[in-house]
């Protein structure tokens, strides 16, 4: 089985429920960061249109408060990551903005989703150090997007028009889907 495999998606309510905190950084949390960058990076591997930029241990079925993140999002030749243990958004600010998001737990749909333009967050890195900082843009909306699995939020929670989901096309292009086609998935909480 391949660790791209190991990636559970929607409706597995898991996805549904709020990770726990880590209290040590041990070697079985250091083997859950280790699957979640793998993992990441082989979802990608077969996708030409699609860069598997971040993710949470509970999408791997772990309930750790563990996300991984790549460095450099722009460049899918770039393969290291940072990772934030127990990460926490310690204040939003600026501009809500609307723009695409996806999720490796929610097959083939990508939505218009709000976030907040700019976001202080602070975490534990790998070392067991705590980092305090302030991301803006892109980086804020991945943080939001990552630290809400955390909590057993989907992006698809946050869409309130049914006319913002869509599917990538097999050229790449975004094309819009049908919502009520989508509902009929079982992905939306109840």
């Amino acid at each position: 089985m391949s660790s791209k495999d190991l990636i559970i998606t929607l409706p597995n309510p898991n996805l549904r429920k709020r990770s726990q905190k880590v209290a040590v950084i041990d070697k079985k949390v250091r083997q859950v960061i280790k699957n979640m960058k793998k993992a990441t990076l082989d979802w990608e591997a077969d996708r030409p249109h699609e860069s598997g930029i971040a993710l949470a241990a509970i999408q791997l079925n772990q309930p750790y408060r563990i996300i991984v993140m790549r460095n450099n999002p722009d460049n899918r030749d770039d393969k290291s990551f940072h990772v934030f243990i127990n990460p926490e958004v310690v204040k939003l600010e600026g501009e809500v903005v609307e723009d695409f998001e996806g999720c490796l737990s929610v097959k083939d749909i990508y939505g218009k989703v709000p976030r907040y333009a700019k976001a202080r967050v602070r975490a534990t890195n790998e070392q067991g150090q705590s980092v305090r900082f302030k991301a803006e843009g892109f980086l804020a909306r991945i943080f939001q997007h990552e630290i809400d699995h955390t909590k057993g939020i989907m992006f698809i929670d946050h869409i309130k028009n049914k006319d913002s989901f869509f599917k990538l096309d097999h050229s790449g292009e975004l094309i819009k889907l049908d919502y009520e086609k989508i509902r009929q998935t079982g992905i939306f909480r109840d």
